[in-house]
């Protein structure tokens, strides 16, 4: 066991140091826009002031607005983000596949978003890393006894990882530290506790000691199967004070959903908003402190002196009197010093900064893609859909990848930690003969902006229709208009409970044409009764009967 536990901490420290260089460039990052995570380099006692070096805040509240404009548009709590579709198109129309996924889906926002999973305050910590950082690690564990989910951000202070031969992250280090207490909480009853943490318990139980957490795959696979542990990865838990190996374990699933914003060729961790403009970051710092010294000389210059030996320095307090600081005619001998720094030149570069620092957090951009106007002026459903198209199309590659790497892992954690809690639904027979499992379909708001183009071309092709229609009415058939007012629905981001079934369709326009019908009959009937009417005088009159008496009685009116 020691020399397993030898052999971690070996690939962790490779690991670290090949890190080095990205941990420099996270520290500056942090100083400028989470001066709160500055541990890269070094450790801060809590409480610690570390924005320090801050004299402008535009990073770090163009990073806050990152995260949440990255909540509203990939995450919301408010909707349901994604829905589960089978991998086999054939089975799409299967009700009771529908059925099945439509509960897995309920099962797995209910679990997401119950009050101890922690779920939307952790992936805003994880959203405000990726702005800052370019990577993020969200780690998801379960309380089985419960059923519950449980997330947790891990800071990336602490990690160091490698990626397989696809590029994607498979192996995990994490290095922490946990007081006497918390571990005897975590591994309460494991066999390989050492005793030192057990008497630190007892005697100063609030004492940290250093452990690391490794997590990659399970080397120990066999042909047609896993190894002996059943696991596809393994878990190692060492406490590095004495170099002995607490747990072992492993999981089904990778259990980090981990985000990165963009990678470079040959790199393992991204780079994010604030390390691509950090040099406009502390610009815009040595900018503000230069007109912070602009502003001080204007509110209070200095102050100049003829040098004749005789002026001191005087009172400049309100209301002092200074006496000998005036010729005989009238000339003061000492003036404020006047700066000619052009203010005008300096507000115009900072604001040009300010402007490039916002627009690589996309701040801009996802202010445009949430304004219903142009110019002031309301927009119609046509221009807004254009407008959210190519805002849609500019949010793509960044957002495509965390769609990728960050939640699709997460939520195929997620369902096989409810699918071994026994918390989800049998499959149904159809989905089990398939083979072929299920997909993610994201109906978050940023898809519907990136699916913008199909509702254009609708919009444009109703439109169309309506000119040629003109010209020959039978090309209205052209277009099925009830699967387009759904495909509309969906993205416009319409819940779908609000929609009706075919079925419930066919029975509402059954019974308007019965309505139809029977407002047609008693129209017509009052046409009907007086013909009626008609035809009895006109058999009168054929008859020979008069209107004298024994004639036959017509109604009055008639």
């Amino acid at each position: 066991m020691s020399d397993d536990a030898k052999s971690l901490i070996s690939d962790y420290q490779a690991l670290w140091q090949k890190q080095s260089n990205f941990r420099n460039l996270w520290n500056t990052a942090a100083q400028f826009v989470m001066p709160a995570n500055d541990n890269f380099i070094g450790e801060f006692a809590e409480g610690v002031n570390r924005n320090t070096r801050i004299f402008d805040s535009t990073g770090v509240i163009a990073n806050q607005r990152f995260a949440a404009a990255m909540t509203a548009m990939l995450t919301p709590s408010s909707q349901v983000w994604h829905k589960l579709k089978p991998d086999d198109e054939e089975l799409e129309d299967d009700p009771t596949v529908q059925k099945y996924l439509d509960a897995v889906n309920k099962i797995l926002f209910a679990a997401r978003y119950h009050p101890e999973a922690g779920y939307a305050a952790q992936t805003d910590v994880c959203y405000l890393s990726l702005g800052a950082f370019g990577n993020n690690v969200l780690f998801i564990d379960d309380d089985l006894r419960k059923g519950n989910l449980r997330y947790r951000a891990w800071p990336l202070s602490e990690l160091c990882w490698a990626v397989n031969h696809q590029g994607m992250v498979d192996t995990v280090y994490r290095k922490f530290r946990y007081t006497a207490k918390q571990a005897i909480q975590h591994w309460k009853g494991k066999a390989n506790i050492p005793l030192g943490i057990q008497r630190t318990f007892e005697s100063a139980p609030y004492t940290e000691a250093e452990y690391l957490h490794c997590i990659r795959p399970n080397y120990h696979q066999v042909a047609g199967g896993y190894g002996p542990k059943g696991m596809a990865f393994e878990s190692w838990y060492v406490f590095l004070g004495d170099q002995s190996v607490i747990e072992c374990g492993g999981y089904r699933t990778f259990p980090c959903a981990i985000g990165r914003y963009r990678v470079a060729p040959r790199e393992s961790y991204g780079r994010g908003p604030a390390t691509t403009c950090l040099p406009d970051i502390r610009t815009a710092n040595e900018m503000v402190k230069t007109a912070l010294r602009m502003g001080q000389k204007a509110v209070d210059p200095p102050i100049l002196l003829a040098e004749d030996g005789v002026l001191t320095n005087f009172n400049q307090r309100p209301g002092a009197n200074n006496y000998g600081m005036m010729t005989s005619d009238g000339k003061p001998l000492a003036m404020p010093f006047e700066s000619k720094g052009n203010w005008q030149i300096e507000k115009d570069m900072l604001t040009d900064t300010r402007g490039a620092i916002k627009d690589t957090f996309l701040n801009t951009l996802f202010q445009i893609l949430v304004d219903a106007t142009r110019n002031g002026e309301p927009i119609t459903a046509t221009q807004a859909l254009i407008h959210a198209q190519e805002k849609g199309e500019l949010l793509a590659p960044e957002m495509g990848r965390q769609q990728t790497e960050f939640l699709g892992p997460q939520v195929h954690r997620e369902i096989d930690l409810l699918s071994e809690a026994r918390v989800l639904p049998p499959p149904p027979e159809a989905l089990m003969r398939s083979k072929r499992g299920m997909r993610i379909e994201y109906t978050s708001p940023l898809a519907r902006a990136q699916r913008a183009e199909e509702g254009t071309a609708i919009m444009n092709t109703v439109q169309d229709l309506g000119v040629m229609a003109q010209i020959d009415p039978s090309v209205k058939y052209i277009m099925d208009f009830h699967d387009a007012a759904r495909a509309m629905s969906m993205i416009r981001g319409t819940p779908p409970k609000l929609l009706r079934t075919e079925e419930q369709i066919q029975a509402l326009m059954e019974q308007a044409a019965k309505q139809q019908q029977e407002t047609a009959a008693l129209a017509a009937a009052p046409s009907v009764s007086t013909s009626a009417l008609s035809l009895a005088k006109a058999a009168q009159i054929a008859g020979g009967q008069g209107t004298g008496p024994g004639a036959p009685t017509i109604p009055q009116g008639a």
